[in-house]
């Protein structure tokens, strides 16, 4: 077994707060150690906001768990200051192949357009990702930033109030009260907070499990993510492939509805199943054994009152197509400056009604996506199996039927349209940067334009003058001047203008575009600013 499963990485750890003679208010408190807490915590406490983060573990998740991390969180990641870290470890993938039965029907590739930092996609253990974010943590403890996680803290009670919340938490040395004026629960999709709320999910559950088993070996297949349908080693049902780092190799197997979920996950009934899919001849050994159930569901609303719900807690999909960490870190991503800006007392706690909007817009194209996969990867028919076969056979000889096969739309980085912080398009410029789009990344010389807006109001200049800072109602917004004729590449004019010969761009802190027009027009750029932060 990976001695990291072992260690504890936040131990147990008496608080002050168990020995004061009141329940202490901490601006924030997050519910969760795995990857979306300890992201929300960093970036909060990057932004001087102070944070405790509790939860009842002091070790990383069991077993390899997410895997797939999409260009998008990684840059999210970048500004966290782990993302480095991800993609050194990691490995990058970029082919995937499609199997029907034993033929290889087609294959395709995820490179993004030239030009970005980050790749399209890399694979690596959650356990991994939570020790580089626990890393990460420390760093920022040693710098002196408010942050702090407390292992062996189990959250019993929570009390909702309309300026605070309360928690009762149990630890190895007894239970103590404390405060938050705002709790963010990212306490999976289990999720305690949830159930002790009242709250739920709606959605669906697929009547379908599959089985994933790490399984570490030497095996000279490629860095691929391989997909079967209708294999001859799992007849009727569906398998993927995926490589991880330290030899380790990802298997899921579709096993159907009616099954017992804890024979099937004894080594002595999944080892069978392994061997008829890699050959008696390939040794190895099993790292982590776990079935999962398709789900698609949502809470109706992220945002109750001082409490917020983020990743699992809030959402869960199908894993097929990574959208379940990509999506929770996009979650923190969107909530970290707005309640930063609430906190200062720089935006009405209203703008948080925009988290909702926003990511529940994200979790139900997330849902959509999930959902059309789960159908065309277990259909519930025997007429949909027909169309489906049917569909793999064109696809292995005409390309036009390969859109319609769907073995797990992957992850894409979602755009707010329709979201009230937008201004109107003022722009004839390309769609892939209109107001609610993340900023698309373009190399400028040696460097890239993603670290240059960083996590602050950027007004971004192509060939366009305006004002080095704008402020408008405490928001601080910074001028980065840009020009074609140093665009080297063409990805600048390409990504961003288009056939227009100049821009103005107004760019959220989670570089997301509010607002754009062909020159800076003061008036209007202020009213977007006020509306970016929820103010008009």
């Amino acid at each position: 077994m990976n001695k990291i499963f072992e260690v504890p990485l936040y131990p147990y750890e008496r608080s002050p707060d168990q020995d004061a003679a009141a329940p202490v208010r901490h601006p924030v408190v997050i519910i969760g150690a795995g990857p979306i807490g300890l992201g929300m915590g960093i970036d909060l406490a990057q932004q001087g906001v102070k944070v405790v983060i509790v939860d009842d573990n002091d070790k990383v998740s069991f077993g390899s768990r997410a895997i797939c991390f999409a260009k998008r969180p990684l840059e999210i990641l970048d500004r966290l200051g782990c993302g480095q870290a991800m993609v050194d470890k990691g490995v990058e993938w970029d082919v995937g192949k499609v199997f029907f039965d034993d033929r290889e029907v087609y294959k395709f590739e995820l490179l993004p357009e030239k030009g970005h930092q980050r790749p399209a996609f890399i694979n690596l253990q959650q356990y991994y990702f939570e020790e580089y974010l626990v890393n990460r943590v420390r760093e920022l403890e040693a710098e002196g930033a408010p942050i702090e996680i407390r292992g062996g803290n189990k959250v019993t009670a929570i009390g909702t109030h309309p300026d605070h919340a309360t928690l009762e938490i149990d630890t190895p040395e007894g239970s103590y009260n404390i405060e938050a004026d705002w709790l963010i629960a990212c306490d999976g999709a289990g999720s305690p907070t949830r159930q002790m709320l009242g709250l739920d999910f709606v959605g669906r559950v697929f009547e379908d499990n599959f089985l994933i088993a790490d399984v570490i070996m030497e095996a000279d297949f490629p860095s691929e993510r391989w997909f079967w349908f209708d294999p001859p080693f799992n007849r009727g049902q569906s398998a993927l492939l995926h490589k991880q780092p330290d030899g380790v190799w990802r298997i899921d197997l579709q096993l159907g509805w009616d099954i017992d979920k804890e024979e099937e996950k004894k080594p002595e009934n999944v080892i069978p199943r392994l061997k008829a899919m890699l050959g008696d001849d390939v040794e190895f050994e099993l790292e982590w054994v776990s079935i999962y159930t398709f789900q698609c569901r949502r809470m109706e609303k992220f945002r109750h009152g001082r409490v917020l719900f983020a990743g699992d807690a809030a959402h869960q999909v199908s894993p097929f197509g990574a959208r379940g960490a990509n999506s929770g870190l996009q979650d923190t991503d969107n909530l970290g400056w707005k309640l930063k800006l609430v906190i200062d007392g720089k935006a009405d706690e209203t703008l948080l009604d925009s988290y909702d909007i926003e990511r529940i817009h994200g979790a139900d194209e997330n849902i959509l996506n999930s959902t059309r996969s789960t159908d065309f990867i277990t259909p519930k028919s025997e007429m949909s199996r027909l169309l489906r076969d049917a569909v793999l056979d064109l696809a292995e000889h005409y390309e036009f039927a390969r859109p319609l096969v769907n073995s797990g739309r992957l992850s894409v980085p979602c755009t707010y349209d329709g979201s009230p912080l937008n201004s109107a398009d003022a722009l004839d410029g390309p769609i892939k940067t209109r107001p609610g789009s993340p900023c698309p990344d373009v190399p400028l010389g040696d460097e890239f334009l993603l670290p240059k807006l960083g996590n602050k109001f950027i007004l971004l200049t192509i060939d366009a003058d305006a004002p080095d800072v704008v402020e408008e109602d405490g928001i601080r917004v910074e001028r980065l001047a840009l020009s074609v004729k140093d665009d080297k590449t063409g990805a600048l004019k390409e990504r961003y203008l288009g056939h227009a010969p100049s821009a103005v761009y107004l760019i959220r802190p989670d570089q997301h575009v509010a607002a754009r027009r062909p020159s800076f027009d003061e008036n209007l750029f202020r009213a977007a600013i006020r509306r970016a932060t929820g103010k008009e």
